[in-house]
């Protein structure tokens, strides 16, 4: 009966897991982004463990694996769950792992000494694929709803549901690519990308917590969605994605400094 159970509850996470990633264009905006703001040091070095490879090209690899069921023990690193009004440190961190989780660990094997060439590889791409999850809000929602995804809605006529067009309706309804999306970003100034990359990643945990808030008060359950949603927050979706290209170069950064 036990060995039932936890097979449930790893099949239930990676079910959750599946359904909850930035669209393919949306990971690799993240990459293209953090190209931009990469320190000479970080892009040699990044360039020798990927071979070449931009953060872009790597940016989905996260998901990629998940066809793969010797990956699954990674599923839950996709999203952490916190009630609204509670902050990360103050919930029982989930023993499968979750999101901060998932992230501290590829930071903590790529800086080590100890790590195999291949390890550090691996772990690169798969925080590349995390810090972008982080910053899609739907990925730090609510336990009972699967971050959204058991919201049912419709988008322009058809179903979804209020992780999907977060992750992908909002998104691939724009039309542009990964790279014109980001040629689309003005030139920031030091002042400003110092403000974006400041504080913890503990603090743009609690950002982007506060964020889902106000997008689960965004609907109603069974809402018909179309252009005027698209029209009221694809700024945030687009603000988002470039945030999570900035603060990614700031963690590689500082990591290969």
């Amino acid at each position: 009966m036990k060995n039932i159970l936890l097979l449930l509850l790893i099949v239930s996470n990676s079910i959750y897991a599946n359904d909850m990633v930035w669209s393919k264009t949306g990971h690799r905006v993240v990459g293209e982004v953090a190209e931009q703001y990469l320190s000479k040091k970080a892009k040699r070095a990044i360039a020798d463990l990927l071979d070449g490879n931009s953060l872009a090209a790597v940016a989905n690899f996260g998901d990629e694996i998940k066809a793969d069921r010797a990956y699954s023990k990674f599923s839950a690193w996709h999203y952490v769950n916190i009630p609204f009004g509670k902050t990360y440190t103050e919930i029982e961190p989930n023993k499968y792992g979750d999101l901060v989780q998932g992230i501290n660990r590829c930071i903590e094997i790529i800086k080590s000494e100890d790590s195999s060439r291949e390890d550090k590889v691996f772990y690169l791409k798969f925080l590349v694929h995390l810090i972008g999850d982080l910053h899609q809000p739907m990925h730090v929602g609510k336990e009972e709803d699967k971050g959204g995804n058991d919201i049912q809605l419709q988008w322009f006529g058809k179903g979804t549901n209020l992780h999907r067009v977060w992750d992908s309706n909002m998104i691939d309804d724009n039309g542009m690519s990964f790279t014109e999306l980001a040629l689309e970003y003005p030139k920031m100034s030091k002042q400003q990308i110092a403000f974006l990359q400041k504080g913890s990643l503990l603090d743009w945990v609690e950002e982007s917590h506060l964020l889902a808030e106000k997008v689960y008060a965004s609907v109603e359950p069974g809402e018909k969605l179309s252009y005027r949603y698209s029209y009221d927050w694809w700024s945030t979706v687009n603000d988002q994605l470039q945030k999570g290209g900035i603060r990614l170069a700031a963690v590689l950064n500082e990591m290969f400094k």
